[in-house]
């Protein structure tokens, strides 16, 4: 779908929601029948679409954080700054994983994801951002909670998580 847009009546940006299944990512569409942009990006949940581009894109980490025969992740985007000294995008949760759950702390999940959501302070969208895990090692899962606070003190935005341990990819 093609859109022309008057230049002397800008449109403001609407930021694409995204949708996480639990297994994929991907932009979430309006239905044909929406009154306000039909069959375009649906854009209703920009915060909850940042903190899931914040905790689910996998970040790059130091090369002597590998083990060998591991390869680095990151965001291509990353190779380069849209803004002098912008942050790099994406959370180190991806290098839990690699361990069993029963060895992976709530501290060690939450002071990852806290890092990867930093980046929303800085950018002004929280002025303060929560986040707490618990470990269920017995389901292979943990649960992770998000909270974010504007300047009044105010949730912003709240959800819940459940990272899913796949044991069998697990040395």
């Amino acid at each position: 779908m093609i859109r022309i847009v008057s230049l002397d009546e800008p449109q403001a940006y609407r930021s694409p929601d995204l949708v996480f299944d639990g297994e994929r990512g991907d932009l979430a569409l309006n239905p044909l029948s929406d009154a306000d942009a039909p069959g375009d990006f649906q854009a209703k949940a920009a915060i909850a679409t940042q903190v899931l581009i914040c905790l689910m894109t996998d970040a790059r980490v130091e090369p002597s954080d590998l083990r060998e025969g591991d390869v680095n992740k990151g965001w291509p985007g990353d190779g380069f700054d849209m803004a002098q000294g912008e942050a790099a995008l994406g959370s180190t949760l991806w290098q839990l994983r690699r361990s069993r759950l029963s060895n992976v702390t709530p501290r060690d999940i939450e002071d990852r994801a806290g890092a990867a959501l930093e980046t929303l302070i800085e950018q002004g969208l929280a002025a303060r951002v929560d986040v707490t895990a618990a470990t269920e090692p017995e389901a292979n899962r943990a649960m992770l909670s998000v909270a974010l606070y504007g300047r009044d003190g105010a949730v912003s935005y709240q959800d819940r998580f459940a990272l899913l341990w796949d044991q069998t990819n697990v040395v």
